[in-house]
């Protein structure tokens, strides 16, 4: 049994698949299995893939949630790793996983580098922690910077399949439909402080597509995302105040990117689920921002980013 099954799921990425590759098997440890899911590609990708020592997983396009899914059930390793197909890997990733090893945790996240097409590069140094539960370790990760981002964890295989973990097939933000409860349900979780994950933000991704009816399909998938979440929750035992606060808050700002009238139809159907009576009060900032949503949700977060 390998220590990692990577999970990649491919769709048209001709450009940048080998340089994905390569920074996985230029890995310093090696004891690994590649696992690429074909999401029906029409490019060159899976023939570049094919010069690489990796199991390839023919599919229609299901889309990136089924595809992970997919690659999932083939996987043998101990640790589960997520690695999208634009994205790069600094060569030391899995030797220091890999070290925070020895308690066996159910999760470990790891620090992330923002690259963008003209070369910036944003690193995110986090504080490191060790053997946290999953509602304690949750409280500290909300404070980082992409808490749902499932490419930047590695998963204890059999916690992944006991807790019968899976993407929502055909929806759009599948993480944060689910890296948030595998946080929160996991008994053990380590945190490193080495910066291996390069996430490449290029302007042409789909995530990035100015079309508004991709903006509303994201929203709708959001709040379904969103009620998951909450109804997943109340089945938790222990303090999960933190975990409510932050899906609602998410979802409260998540609106704020629909025009007028798609902006007040969801905030009407926030106000009668009471969202905002789950954010936290317990400082005086909190207690002001949970007024100023109340109001407008808009309008408050048009204000913290200025």
């Amino acid at each position: 049994m390998p220590k990692f099954s990577i999970i990649i799921p491919v769709y048209n990425v001709e450009n940048y698949i080998k340089r994905t590759l390569d920074s996985v098997f230029k890995q310093t440890y090696k004891d690994f299995e590649v696992i690429i899911v074909d999401d029906g590609c029409t490019d060159n990708s899976i023939t570049l893939a094919k010069e690489y020592d990796v199991k390839i997983i023919n599919e229609d396009h299901v889309g990136v949630s089924q595809a992970r899914n997919i690659g999932q059930k083939h996987a043998k390793g101990e640790y589960l790793l997520f690695l999208d197909s634009d994205d790069y890997w600094n060569k030391d990733l899995l030797a220091n996983i890999n070290k925070s090893l020895k308690n066996k945790p159910d999760v470990v996240r790891f620090q992330v580098r923002t690259v963008t097409d003209n070369k910036e590069k944003i690193d995110y140094k986090e504080k490191r922690f060790i053997g946290l539960n999953g509602i304690d370790a949750f409280s500290k990760i909300v404070n980082f910077h992409f808490i749902e981002s499932i490419w930047c964890y590695a998963i204890r295989r059999e916690y992944y399949e006991k807790e019968k973990f899976q993407f929502k097939k055909g929806k759009i933000h599948e993480d944060f439909g689910l890296t948030p409860l595998i946080i929160m349900k996991a008994k053990t979780i380590n945190s490193i402080s080495y910066i291996g994950y390069n996430y490449y933000r290029r302007s042409g991704s789909i995530m990035n597509t100015p079309d508004y009816s991709w903006t509303k399909r994201k929203v709708k998938d959001f709040y379904y995302h969103y009620r998951n979440l909450k109804k997943e929750a109340n089945k938790i035992k222990g303090d999960t105040t933190i975990f409510k606060s932050y899906i609602a808050n998410s979802m409260l700002k998540k609106i704020c990117e629909l025009e007028k009238d798609d902006y007040n139809k969801y905030r009407q159907i926030l106000k009668k689920e009471n969202v905002e009576k789950d954010l936290l009060t317990d400082t005086t900032s909190r207690k002001i921002k949970k007024l100023l949503v109340s109001i407008s949700p808009k309008l408050y977060y048009q204000i913290i980013k200025k």
